[in-house]
């Protein structure tokens, strides 16, 4: 099962954060050979989406890095969205690692 998170981008300003992916008993997962994706929707059921860039960082703590550019930050609306992230093993199997809530928070300087 995904771990839940609720995560704040400000609009038109960078974002990054580190998420540590562990195993049922709290063990890093060792991500060697390992990629990761992550999207963002305005709902689960939305065609359009964003994408977030999603990095192994960490092989063997299990660390990714979820970031947007400044001007990515720029064109999203502010308000609620939903998010989630992937990793693929290298033989292929996909696993969601994390999902939650993304606050888009309005920016006034442009």
């Amino acid at each position: 099962m995904a771990a839940f998170t609720e995560l704040l981008i400000e609009q038109g300003a960078s974002f990054s954060t580190t998420i540590n992916v562990s195993d049922s008993a709290g063990a890093a997962i060792n991500l060697y050979g390992y990629t990761a994706s992550s999207q963002m929707r305005k709902s689960y059921y939305a065609t359009s989406n964003t994408t977030i860039s999603a990095v192994v960082t960490g092989n063997a703590n299990g660390e990714i890095t979820l970031s947007m550019t400044s001007a990515n930050t720029a064109n999203l609306t502010p308000g609620r969205s939903v998010f989630d992230l992937l990793i693929t093993a290298p033989s292929g199997i996909k696993t969601r690692v994390v999902e939650g809530i993304i606050m888009i928070s309005p920016g006034v300087t442009r």
